[in-house]
C-alpha cells in the first residue's frame, strides 16, 4: 500500500480555507484572528502534521521581517509614519526594515522587484512619483504591497491615501475668510504626485472664485526649506508687491519661507499669513507656530500597517484591493492667526 505523504504548509492551507501565509503564522506561534488558528489547527490535526519538522520548514520559507521604503526617512512626515507603523508590525511578530530612497524611481522598483527574493514577507511604499515601471512591478508583485499615497488607476494594491486637492482648499478657504486676496503658492516639484495635486487643485480654487493665481507669485522648487525661503527672496526682488498670504505645499518650504519673511523685517501673519501642508512635529514648535493642513500621516501609517497584516493573515480576498482615504483637517495657529481645527469629512477629489 502506498504510503501517505506528509501534509505541507501548502495543503493545510487548502484544507484549512486560509493562505499559506496564515498556515505560517499559526504554526510559529504569532499571532492571528482566532478563528484563523481554529481551521488550521483543525486542518493539520486531520492530515496528521507533525510540528517540528513542519515548523523547521515553515521557519526557512518566512523572514518574518516588513519593509518599509520612502524617499527620505529624515523628512518628519515619514517619521510620523514610523512611529505608528513599528509598534503595530512588533506587536504582530515583525521586525522592520527602512529603505531611504531618495525618491530615485529605479530605486523603488527595484525594492519592489526584489520582493521575490524574499527579503521581506510585505512592504509598505510611499512614492511621490509612480512610473510604468511601478505599476508593473506592482502588478506582479510576489508578496503583498501597501502603497501609501495616491495610483494612477485602482486595483493595483492595497492603498491609503489623503486627499490633498481638499486639503488646498480648506487653507485657501481660510485664507480668504481673513481678507486676505493676494495669495501666492510655493510648491514642490510639480511632476510628482502630491506636487501636481496641490497645483491644481491651487489653479483650480481661485479660478473659482475669479482670481485666478498671478503668475509671479506662483513657485516650483523641491520639498524643502531652502525653496521657501528662495521663493520669499525672489518675491521680494520682483517689482509686483508681495502677497499678503502664502500656502506652501508642505511645512519644510513653509519653515522657509517664515526664515525669509523675517529676515527681510516682515510680520507673520501681519505683513504676509503663512499656511504649510503636513502638520508635523515642527508646524507647532516654529516661530510663530504654523497653521498648517494635516494629511493625517501618522493615521496613514498605522492604517497601513494593519491594511498589511491582515493581508498576510489572509483576512483579505487576493482579488481586492482595499482603498482607505484619510481627510485632511486645518490646523490654525500664530501663522494665520487664531487656535483652531477645521475638519473634513468630504469624498477625496
Amino acid at each position: 500500500m502506498a504510503q501517505r505523504s506528509s501534509p505541507t504548509i501548502t495543503t493545510i492551507a487548502e484544507a484549512a480555507g486560509v493562505s499559506i501565509a496564515s498556515v505560517s503564522r499559526v504554526l510559529n506561534g504569532l499571532p492571528v484572528r482566532a478563528e484563523t488558528e481554529r481551521r488550521v489547527l483543525d486542518a493539520a490535526g486531520r492530515l496528521g502534521y507533525v510540528p517540528n519538522s513542519a515548523a523547521r520548514t515553515l521557519r526557512s520559507a518566512r523572514t518574518q521581517q516588513i519593509a518599509f521604503a520612502v524617499a527620505d526617512i529624515g523628512n518628519p512626515v515619514y517619521l510620523a509614519m514610523l512611529r505608528e507603523i513599528q509598534p503595530v508590525l512588533k506587536e504582530a511578530g515583525y521586525r522592520l526594515v527602512l529603505h531611504s530612497t531618495g525618491a530615485d524611481t529605479a530605486e523603488e522598483v527595484e525594492v519592489l522587484r526584489g520582493l521575490g527574493q524574499r527579503y521581506a514577507d510585505g512592504l509598505i511604499i510611499v512614492p511621490i512619483r509612480v512610473t510604468a515601471d511601478h505599476v508593473a512591478e506592482l502588478r506582479r508583485a510576489d508578496a503583498p504591497v501597501v502603497v501609501i499615497g495616491s495610483l494612477p488607476e485602482e486595483g493595483l494594491a492595497d492603498n491609503v491615501r489623503t486627499d490633498s486637492r481638499r486639503g488646498v482648499e480648506l487653507a485657501l478657504e481660510h485664507l480668504t475668510a481673513l481678507g486676505r486676496r493676494r495669495i501666492g503658492f510655493v510648491n514642490g516639484p510639480a511632476d510628482t504626485v502630491p506636487g501636481r495635486a496641490r497645483a491644481e487643485a491651487f489653479r483650480d480654487h481661485t479660478a473659482r472664485a475669479g482670481r485666478p493665481a498671478d503668475p509671479a507669485l506662483v513657485h516650483e522648487g523641491q520639498f524643502d526649506r531652502e525653496t521657501g525661503a528662495a521663493a520669499v527672496q525672489r518675491m521680494a526682488d520682483a517689482a509686483e508687491p508681495m502677497p499678503d498670504a502664502l500656502l506652501c505645499a508642505n511645512d519644510l518650504i513653509a519653515l522657509g519661507a517664515l526664515d525669509a519673511l523675517r529676515a527681510r523685517g516682515l510680520a507673520v501673519p501681519g505683513d504676509v499669513a503663512v499656511v504649510g501642508m503636513d502638520d508635523t512635529d515642527l508646524a507647532a514648535v516654529s516661530w510663530p507656530p504654523l497653521t498648517s493642513v494635516s494629511l493625517g500621516s501618522a493615521e496613514r501609517g498605522r492604517r497601513a500597517a494593519r491594511l498589511l497584516l491582515d493581508r498576510l493573515d489572509g483576512g483579505a480576498d487576493a482579488a481586492d484591493a482595499r482603498v482607505i482615504t484619510v481627510h485632511p483637517r486645518l490646523i490654525v495657529r500664530a501663522s494665520t492667526g487664531g487656535a483652531r481645527v477645521v475638519d473634513d469629512g468630504s469624498a477625496a477629489h
